[in-house]
C-alpha cells in the first residue's frame, strides 16, 4: 500500500492511520480461507504428471488404444482355421434318426432289417463326440485388408492419445497458472482496499478538521465499499480456481493445492507464425490421426471390391457315436472343398464400394479441410501470445506511472490542492494497472502454452511447464 503523506497532516493522524491500515491487513490475512492454509504443495511439472495419471480423459482414451490391439487381433484371427468340439447326447424312435445312428455306431445286424424293426425301431440313444473345422483359403484378400485397416485404426488411435495427453498438459498449465493469477488478484484486491481504506481515513481527518466537506468522506466510502465488494469476488475466484486445477489433474473438485510458484514474468523461445505453421503441419498428433483413418479407409474400399471375387473354402470332420457315454463306438470322418461365386446379389456389393470410396473421398477432403483450419489455430495462439507479451510490457510501465502519479495526487489532495475524487479516480487507475499486468503476465504464460498446442508438441518437456 501506498503510504498518504501530507505536509499539513499532524503526527496522530498519520499514526491513527497506519493503525488502521495494519489491522485490516491483519483482519484480512485472519480472514483467508483455510483451505489456503492446508493447501498441498504442488510444483507444475508434478501438476502435469498427475494429469497425464489421473485424468479420466487419459484413461478413456488409453482405454481406446486397448480397443484397437484387440481390432488387430480379431482382424486376424479371420486368416487362422476355425476348429470346434461338439458333444452331445440324443435319444429317440424316429426311424430315420434309429437307422442312421446304427449304422454311424457300426452296430447294425441283419435283425434290424426285419420290417417291424425298420417301420417302429425300438428308441436309441445316441453320444456323439465331433471335430469340426473350416478355413477360408481365398475371400477377395478381404481379410489381409481387414488386418491392414486396423493396424491403421491403431495408429489413428494411439495418435488421438498423444492429443488428448497434449490437450490434458494444456488444461493443467492453464489450470495452474489460473491458481496463481487468483491469488495475485487477491492481493491486488487487498492492497486496493487497504488503499481505499486509507484514504478513507485522510477524509475523514480532513472533514473533522473542517478542511473539507461530508461529500469527500461519502466518497472514499463508496470507494471502500467497492474495494471489499472486489475483495470478496477476488477470494471467491481463488476458490474456484482451485477447484478448477483439482479437477484437471482427476482429483475432487475440494482438494486444496498450493502452486510452489509465484506468477511472474518469464521469457519463452520466439519462432514466426510461418516456421510455427510448418512444424505444426508435421507434428499435429490430430492430424496424423486424420491421416491414418483415411489409409484405414482406403482399405475398406479394398475390402469392399474383394468381396465381388470367389471364396474358396475347405472343411472337414470327425465324429465318433456311441450307445453310451465314452468312445466305443464307430467313427466316421468327412472332408471336402468349396467354390462360391455370387453371380447376382442385386447388384449389393457394387453399391457398397461406391459407398466406401465416397467415403474415403470424404475423409481425405476433410483432412484438406482440417490442415487449413490448423493453420488458422496457430495464427490465432501467435498472435496471441505476440499480444500478451507486449501488453505485459506496456502494463508494466503504466504501473510505474500510476503509482507516481497516485503518490503525487495524494500529496496534493494532503496539501488541499485538489478533490478526493481526483485522488480515488488515481487511485482507480492504479489499482486497474495492477490488474490488467498480472492478466497479462497469466496470459503470456497461458498463450505461449496455447502456441505448443496449435503446434502440437505440448508435453511435459515443453519450456513452459520446466522453466
Amino acid at each position: 500500500m501506498t503510504a498518504i503523506v501530507g505536509s499539513r497532516s499532524s503526527q496522530s493522524p498519520r499514526i491513527a492511520v497506519t493503525i488502521i491500515v495494519r489491522l485490516v491487513a491483519l483482519a484480512a490475512m485472519l480472514a483467508m480461507p483455510m483451505a489456503a492454509q492446508t493447501a498441498t504443495p504442488l510444483t507444475l511439472p508434478q501438476a502435469v504428471s498427475m494429469a497425464l495419471d489421473k485424468n479420466p480423459l487419459h484413461k478413456a482414451a488409453l482405454a481406446d488404444t486397448r480397443i484397437s490391439a484387440a481390432g488387430i487381433r480379431e482382424a486376424r484371427s479371420t486368416l487362422m482355421p476355425k476348429i470346434m468340439f461338439t458333444e452331445s447326447a440324443l435319444r429317440g424312435n424316429d426311424p430315420v434318426f434309429v437307422f442312421g445312428t446304427r449304422l454311424r455306431q457300426q452296430s447294425f445286424t441283419t435283425a434290424d432289417f426285419a420290417l417291424n424293426r425298420l417301420n417302429t425301431p425300438t428308441p436309441i440313444g445316441d453320444f456323439s463326440s465331433r471335430f469340426s473345422g473350416q478355413w477360408s483359403l481365398f475371400d477377395g484378400l478381404q481379410s489381409w485388408f481387414g488386418v491392414s485397416r486396423a493396424k491403421y485404426m491403431q495408429q489413428a488411435v494411439a495418435q488421438q492419445l498423444d492429443r488428448t495427453d497434449q490437450e490434458l498438459v494444456y488444461q493443467a498449465v492453464q489450470a495452474y497458472f489460473g491458481v496463481m493469477l487468483a491469488q495475485k488478484q487477491q492481493q491486488v484486491a487487498e492492497d486496493a482496499l487497504n488503499t481505499a481504506q486509507a484514504i478513507e481515513a485522510s477524509s475523514q481527518v480532513r472533514v473533522e478538521s473542517g478542511m473539507v466537506v461530508d461529500s469527500d468522506q461519502l466518497s472514499a466510502q463508496v470507494v471502500t465499499s467497492q474495494r471489499k465488494q472486489e475483495l470478496i469476488q477476488a477470494r471467491d475466484g481463488l476458490a474456484l480456481a482451485r477447484a478448477q486445477l483439482a479437477l484437471a489433474l482427476g482429483m475432487p473438485a475440494d482438494t486444496a493445492y498450493e502452486p510452489q510458484e509465484a506468477l511472474a514474468e518469464r521469457q519463452f523461445p520466439a519462432a514466426t507464425a510461418a516456421e510455427l505453421e510448418s512444424i505444426a503441419l508435421e507434428k499435429r498428433p490430430d492430424l496424423k490421426r486424420m491421416e491414418s483413418e483415411r489409409s484405414a479407409q482406403a482399405k475398406s474400399v479394398s475390402m469392399a471390391k474383394g468381396a465381388l471375387a470367389p471364396r474358396l473354402n475347405v472343411f472337414g470332420s470327425w465324429e465318433t457315436d456311441s450307445p453310451s457315454p465314452g468312445w466305443n463306438g464307430g467313427n466316421n470322418w468327412i472332408a471336402g472343398a468349396e467354390l462360391q461365386f455370387d453371380l447376382f446379389d442385386g447388384d449389393s456389393k457394387r453399391a457398397h464400394i461406391a459407398r466406401e470410396k465416397a467415403v474415403q473421398e470424404r475423409a481425405a477432403a476433410m483432412r484438406d479441410a482440417y490442415r487449413d483450419e490448423i493453420r488458422l489455430q496457430v495464427r490465432k495462439a501467435y498472435y496471441e501470445y505476440d499480444a500478451a507479451r507486449q501488453q505485459v510490457e506496456v502494463a508494466r510501465g503504466a504501473i510505474a506511472q500510476a503509482d507516481e502519479s497516485l503518490r503525487i495526487n495524494q500529496n496534493r489532495y494532503d496539501g488541499g490542492l485538489n478533490t478526493v475524487s481526483d485522488l480515488l479516480r488515481v487511485e482507480e487507475a492504479a489499482h486497474r494497472a495492477r490488474a490488467d499486468y498480472w492478466q497479462a503476465v497469466y496470459r503470456v504464460q497461458t498463450s505461449y502454452a496455447g502456441v505448443e498446442l496449435a503446434t502440437g508438441t505440448l508435453t511435459p518437456a515443453s519450456p513452459v511447464v520446466t522453466q
